[in-house]
């Protein structure tokens, strides 16, 4: 069976990519597995950065590459945090502090329209490939109480269709809106040509 590598130190990120995965006759390996480090952030934007991980990834292990990259974006506050996410305020924050920083900062503004965007690269021996996906929602009054590790912005979105949070869809809505289900699907031609 080939192999396929998610570039990423996120377990939740990899849990999901092994489920959307699944229908390929894809081995699924992580760049822990491999004990890759991940490399430095230098792109300008969110592709810029996928393919960028995605080649490196490719580069280091031989294996084909997926990675993704995005983030939250605000309308109201001119689309940040969005590549700053995780560096919003020039240094590394914690989940909890940007959560509290995205409502520090939307405190009476009426435009609440955000959403969640995801870019996806796939470095493969006959080239990078590349995939958007995105939910949008608004930014509530407060943020859920509920919280899982790595999925930072779920938290803080909030969806009318549903009228829920982001974190409480159940998995069969989740599976119906998931952005980086739409992604991968994009790329099933080339995924199903890498596994022979």
């Amino acid at each position: 069976m080939n192999k396929i590598l998610i570039g990423t130190g996120n377990p939740g990120k990899v849990k999901i990519y092994k489920e959307l995965l699944k229908g390929f006759n894809l081995e699924v390996v992580s760049s822990k597995d491999l004990n890759l480090p991940e490399p430095e952030e230098t792109g300008k934007t969110f592709e810029q950065t996928a393919v960028d991980k995605a080649k490196y990834y490719f580069e280091k292990s031989g294996i084909p590459a997926i990675v993704d990259d995005g983030g939250f974006e605000i309308e109201a506050l001119n689309g940040e945090p969005g590549v700053k996410s995780r560096r919003w305020i020039g240094r590394e924050m914690t989940e909890e502090e940007i959560v509290a920083e995205v409502f520090k900062r939307m405190k009476n503004v009426p435009n609440r329209a955000c959403k969640h965007v995801v870019i996806l690269a796939l470095a493969t021996p006959f080239g990078v490939f590349t995939a958007h996906g995105e939910v949008a929602g608004v930014v509530p009054e407060k943020p859920s109480d509920k919280r899982e590790t790595g999925l930072t912005f779920r938290p803080v979105m909030f969806l009318p269709n549903y009228n829920k949070y982001w974190i409480d869809l159940t998995d069969e809505e989740e599976d119906v809106m998931n952005h980086r289900k739409v992604a991968v699907e994009k790329l099933h031609d080339i995924l199903k040509e890498l596994a022979g």
